[in-house]
């Protein structure tokens, strides 16, 4: 609280308080100090004696000086005085003067009354007074090393206690500690120095107009209590007044309401700091157990490197050691050959020495054959060393150093051995269409842990086993060729580099009705139809740029069940082919439907038709379309078969190889025709008969 109770100005605390208009306090004194003149000659727009009902929103329109307006002075921070306020010689006239709040450097004029004009804080007054009180009772002095003796004065600006030895030996009245106010521990320095008691200071205020008259009520515009003189007078006659002490105990009361907010921050601060206090202890331990750990890892790699390098010179003196034996072995044989070399050289010299014909022929073709012999023991290589004196071995050290270079700490252990969190799953975007199902979730992804791509499975409609159906960073997915009629468990997952995060929680997903009411209807598909292919009427009416055929595929796929719908011919001109049908996703989209192996349809004229599949045409039948011809297509997954419908005329059916997967509605068509989907989708009921649900 020592902050709030001391001036802005000096430093010191409160003494004789004033009350400016911005709410802030300064001494008097200091307040005669910071008084700054004005021209002569202008009046300002907002005095205090013209305008005592101010409202304190209309603050920024009192008169506002800067140097820079006639050469005289406002409020600037300043490092001359002790707390950074200019100080200017005290100021007498008060006419043409101003001052500013060295808080808030909010400027005001004085009246007539000069200072006198502003209220005294006498709440202030007895605040500071208590507080000396409460610090003077028994104060010791704040230096002393051992059995601290009383104190004998207090530093109003270091705000510490001190005997008289401590005083002059740590605060010497001189130099810099030359302007601070020491004033006695039990000294109470309100009005002229002298101590006042607390009763004094909660006497009844009175009125700064009418010095004789108490406060009574509490002007709510002007925000000041007011005598009644002053009502009488008529300068807040007009003004929206209530009785002092109730709105003493409403402000109270707001204040106080007010002090449990701050309070409730001020424990969470209390609290905040405790857990901040306990993070130093915490810090320091877990720094000395880090560096145990580092230095013990740092060890371990030490000592690995140790007994790698035990184990390499074990390599090297192994090698060593076999070299060595090998060239005292070569060594050895060779000097056994050369010593039996030798001693037969020399007995062959010693032989041909003698002058007996008949005694050397007799052991001559002997010594030819051993010369010869011995001559053959010395084949190419065996005068060449079997080992050279090099090693072999090659110790690439680089990428060990440049590893150990750069070895450094990487994210902390808990980002780094953390998995995805289990993604949400957006229930209002998850949805069913036809015997599709589109899945949309979210996940939370920390900066340092990014989620590389999420896993969505789906089981087989009947409570089996999931099976993945997506693997991708997307996380919207649409699921097509489900099985109408059922009901779908669906989960995804998220997997960064560290691992496969959890499950989301499982979502039921029920595809459309396959009963013989109405299902669900069918659009042509603009992302998988041909360049060529334009798409008008909500994608319902389809046409074609290209003389060739192009294909385009509905929206909806069938892999199961019985399903039927129907197609009006809207232009038909110069007697084109075009073909209806059923067809895989992967169908050729620029040629007519049914000459690959992935497309059943029936392709008809204005009086013929036939039926293709894979290039091969059969059951050719009478009966072509128009402008207004209807073409219906009844889909038969249980018996693999497709009839054909041309303005109610049935075409089939006609049992189709391999017809088992998933299909989807198919035309094909070129500039000469334009086709519009006539029918919504229904199930075909076992009678034979179909219902059929206009759309719109």
């Amino acid at each position: 609280m020592d902050e709030e109770l001391k001036c802005p100005v000096c430093g010191s605390l409160f003494k004789d308080p004033i009350l400016l208009p911005c709410s802030h306090n300064v001494c008097l004194a200091c307040a005669r100090n910071i008084i700054v003149q004005t021209p002569e000659g202008e009046t300002p727009p907002h005095s205090r004696a013209s305008n005592s009902d101010y409202d304190y929103l209309d603050m920024d329109k009192m008169s506002m000086y800067s140097e820079t307006d006639s050469g005289y002075g406002s409020y600037t921070p300043c490092l001359k005085s002790p707390n950074g306020v200019r100080v200017f010689p005290p100021t007498l006239v008060h006419r043409h003067c101003s001052i500013t709040c060295p808080l808030c450097h909010r400027s005001v004029s004085l009246d007539e009354r000069g200072l006198r004009g502003f209220p005294r804080n006498r709440l202030l007054e007895a605040i500071v007074s208590r507080y000396q009180q409460s610090r003077s009772a028994n104060v010791k002095c704040q230096l002393c090393d051992r059995n601290p003796v009383d104190a004998t004065v207090m530093c109003e600006q270091c705000d510490v206690f001190y005997c008289t030895p401590c005083q002059q030996r740590c605060h010497p009245s001189r130099g810099p500690l030359a302007k601070h106010r020491l004033v006695p521990p039990t000294q109470s320095p309100v009005a002229g120095g002298q101590q006042m008691p607390a009763a004094t200071l909660r006497k009844q205020g009175t009125c700064a107009d009418h010095d004789t008259v108490n406060f009574s009520m509490y002007c709510v515009n002007c925000k000041t209590p007011v005598c009644m003189k002053c009502l009488e007078g008529g300068k807040h006659g007009s003004h929206d007044v209530k009785p002092l002490a109730a709105m003493w105990k409403q402000h109270k009361c707001q204040l106080s309401q007010a002090l449990n907010g701050v309070s409730d921050k001020a424990k969470d601060a209390k609290e905040f700091l405790v857990q901040l206090k306990n993070m130093l202890q915490q810090i320091q331990e877990n720094g000395v157990e880090f560096e145990a750990c580092l230095v013990a890892q740092c060890d371990a790699l030490i000592e690995a490197l140790t007994r790698q390098k035990a184990k390499l010179l074990t390599k090297v003196t192994k090698e060593r050691e076999y070299k060595l034996k090998v060239v005292r072995e070569q060594i050895t044989h060779c000097t056994m050959k050369l010593r039996q070399t030798t001693g037969m050289m020399e007995y062959c010299l010693e032989v041909i020495k003698e002058n007996d014909p008949s005694g050397f022929l007799q052991i001559s073709d002997a010594l030819i054959k051993r010369v010869t012999s011995s001559q053959d023991q010395w084949v190419k290589g065996a005068l060449e060393p079997k080992v050279g004196p090099e090693f072999d071995l090659t110790l690439n050290t680089d990428p060990l150093l440049q590893t150990i270079i750069q070895l450094d700490f990487v994210q902390s252990k808990v980002e780094s051995a953390t998995v995805p969190p289990a993604p949400l799953l957006q229930l209002e975007k998850c949805c069913t269409r036809n015997n599709s199902a589109t899945l949309a979730w979210r996940v939370s992804v920390s900066p340092s842990n990014p989620i590389e791509g999420f896993v969505l499975e789906l089981d087989d409609g009947n409570g089996g086993q999931y099976r993945e159906v997506y693997v991708g960073k997307e996380t919207v997915c649409t699921v097509d060729g489900l099985h109408f009629n059922s009901s779908y468990n669906a989960r995804v997952k998220a997997y960064n580099s560290t691992g496969v995060g959890s499950y989301s929680k499982t979502v039921v997903l029920k595809t459309s009705d396959g009963g013989c009411s109405f299902l669900a209807w069918f659009t042509f598909d603009p992302a998988s139809a041909h360049r060529d292919i334009v798409l008008t009427n909500e994608n319902q009416t389809v046409s074609c740029n290209s003389y060739d055929d192009r294909v385009v595929l509905g929206t909806a796929a069938f892999s199961k069940g019985v399903h039927y719908w129907e197609l009006m011919v809207d232009r038909y001109d110069n007697h084109p082919d075009p073909a209806f049908g059923v067809a895989r996703i992967n169908t050729m989209k620029d040629m007519m439907l049914g000459k690959d192996d992935k497309a059943w349809a029936m392709y008809v004229d204005n009086n013929r038709s036939w039926f293709m599949h894979n290039n091969s045409h059969t059951n050719r039948a009478e009966g072509g379309i128009s402008k207004g011809a209807t073409v219906g297509i009844l889909l038969d997954l249980n018996k693999h078969t497709v009839t054909f419908f041309i303005n109610k005329q049935q075409h089939g059916p006609v049992a189709f190889e391999n017809l088992e997967g998933v299909f989807m509605p198919a035309v094909s068509i070129n500039r000469n025709v334009q086709v519009s989907s006539q029918t919504e989708l229904l199930r075909w009921e076992n009678s034979g008969e179909h219902r059929k649900k206009k759309s719109g």
